[in-house]
């Protein structure tokens, strides 16, 4: 399963409203460590289909949400719960990293 995108347009009712936990990876095309974390997040979207929406907000296309959640550097990687920011990863980190944070949210 692909990363579900997220967009300006669908941010609030995509990832603020839903009922699962939310991670939104804000990426660039022209980001290496964005391309670095990538796989992980495509695997993610695999393994936690149906216990969590996982998703990528190109900056470059969305810059509304970005600026709206302070996103300064890329990758930034917000899990959401409930319509609320509930960790954040700056940059790129091995897979464990964002598995234990998302098993905090199931």
């Amino acid at each position: 399963m692909k990363p579900f995108t997220f967009t300006d347009e669908n941010f609030d009712n995509e990832a603020l409203k839903s009922d699962l936990p939310v991670i939104v990876d804000f990426w660039a095309a022209w980001c290496g460590p964005c391309r670095m974390i990538a796989p992980i997040i495509e695997d993610m979207a695999d393994e936690y289909n149906g216990k969590a929406k996982i998703g990528k907000l190109d900056v470059d296309e969305n810059q509304q949400t970005a600026i709206k959640y302070g996103v300064r550097s890329i990758p930034t990687v917000l899990f959401f719960k409930g319509g609320e920011i509930k960790d954040t990863i700056i940059g790129a980190v091995p897979k464990q990293v964002f598995v234990e944070k998302l098993t905090k949210l199931i």
